[in-house]
């Protein structure tokens, strides 16, 4: 009689278990999914909440690499996604991991989401973000002389809006110019009209729509871009990429654009995470085009 009562508490537990975990966010779960497989050993979390906008209680993490040392080591800005209205930093510890353990102070900042905010509030609270790491990561081991930008999907397209548009920056009293580079994974750069649920909430009610597309603010000196989509992403098709990679070659700047086959709008960021990693060789693409500008 023990026995069945201790499968039926096991049972209870598992299940238990199984409830808590799949009611945690997307991101949530992979990151924990991530903890528990070995690898990215060299990275740490080196400040956890650090508020960089008083005012609205905005905070960031920062990753760095346990061997760190005293040089001063080249920084990475990552803008998580969830359509502008789901995501949290603490949700994306996975990437801040796996860029500290390849030798990078990684910055991952909140920002306002729907419905607390609409264009251009994430991108205020972005340049914000982008401005205090450019005043502060001396602190932390980081070269601001070396800050480059990555995001994915929605924090694709703020990163991309800070480094095309200058007026996000200029209002921090910065430039795009402290932008190394962008690594940015299946954003909408190109998506007017809005035909979505998410654009419609968070871009819908903006007076004049064209100004929100980054397509429209493409120059020759832009910092230099690295662009990429999966084959089978159909949320955020990868014309978005091809289209703005062209745009900015015509103008004369800098871009590339690598396109994953089989991959879909979740595998994409996914294939960061150590357990996904066989899907897509993305994190080696994106710290390639990092040493490339470093």
């Amino acid at each position: 009689m023990k026995w069945l009562v201790t499968i039926a508490v096991l049972f209870l537990a598992l299940g238990g278990f199984a409830w808590w975990f799949f009611s945690q966010p997307g991101p949530k779960q992979l990151d924990m999914v991530n903890d528990i497989i070995p690898g990215d050993s060299n990275a740490k979390l080196l400040v956890q909440d650090k508020i960089y906008d008083r005012e609205l209680g905005l905070g960031l993490n920062i990753w760095t690499p346990k061997n760190a040392g005293t040089k001063r080591l080249p920084v990475i800005v990552f803008i998580y996604g969830g359509g502008w209205r789901d995501g949290s930093k603490d949700q994306y510890a996975f990437t801040g991991r796996a860029l500290a353990n390849r030798g990078y102070i990684v910055v991952l900042p909140d920002y306002r989401l729907f419905p607390k905010t609409r264009f251009p509030g994430f991108l205020e609270d972005s340049a914000k973000a982008l401005a205090w790491v450019d005043d502060n990561i001396g602190q932390y081991g980081g070269d601001a002389s070396r800050i480059f930008l990555s995001g994915q999907s929605a924090g694709a397209y703020n990163v991309m809006m800070l480094a095309l548009d200058p007026q996000w920056l200029g209002r921090e009293g910065k430039s795009p110019n402290l932008i190394r580079g962008v690594a940015a994974l299946a954003g909408p750069y190109d998506f007017y009209p809005f035909d979505s649920e998410s654009t419609k909430q968070s871009f819908g009610d903006y007076p004049t729509p064209r100004m929100t597309q980054p397509v429209n603010f493409v120059r020759s000196d832009a910092p230099p871009l690295w662009l990429s989509s999966g084959t089978d992403d159909t949320q955020v098709k990868p014309r978005n990429s091809k289209v703005l990679r062209d745009k900015i070659l015509e103008a004369g700047g800098d871009a590339e654009y690598v396109e994953y086959p089989d991959v879909d709008h979740l595998d994409i960021m996914m294939a960061v995470a150590k357990p996904f990693r066989y899907k897509a060789t993305v994190l080696d693409d994106m710290v390639a085009f990092f040493e490339r500008h470093n």
